[in-house]
């Protein structure tokens, strides 16, 4: 088995990625920004008092944002 054995040659297949569903419940939030901080992507911003979501296609799923959330108002879907 030679190294070339490791690297497989042909087409790539191109990844699709399924559109990220981010719901926030804004009846619960309380614009604290852990959020939008702790989002690697800076999918989320704070809009007046509450967040609202920049750019949903950016957002790969991480769900970082649903565990820091200390009010449990963000859902991805």
């Amino acid at each position: 088995m030679g190294l070339g054995s490791f690297f497989k040659r042909g087409k790539k297949e191109e990844k699709v990625e399924e559109e990220c569903h981010i719901d926030i419940n804004m009846d619960d939030c309380d614009g604290c920004e852990k959020c939008s901080t702790a989002c690697p992507n800076n999918v989320l911003i704070l809009n007046e008092e509450f967040m609202s979501v920049r750019d949903a296609q950016v957002c790969r799923s991480c769900r970082v944002c649903v565990a820091i959330c200390p009010n449990d108002c963000i859902a991805v879907n």
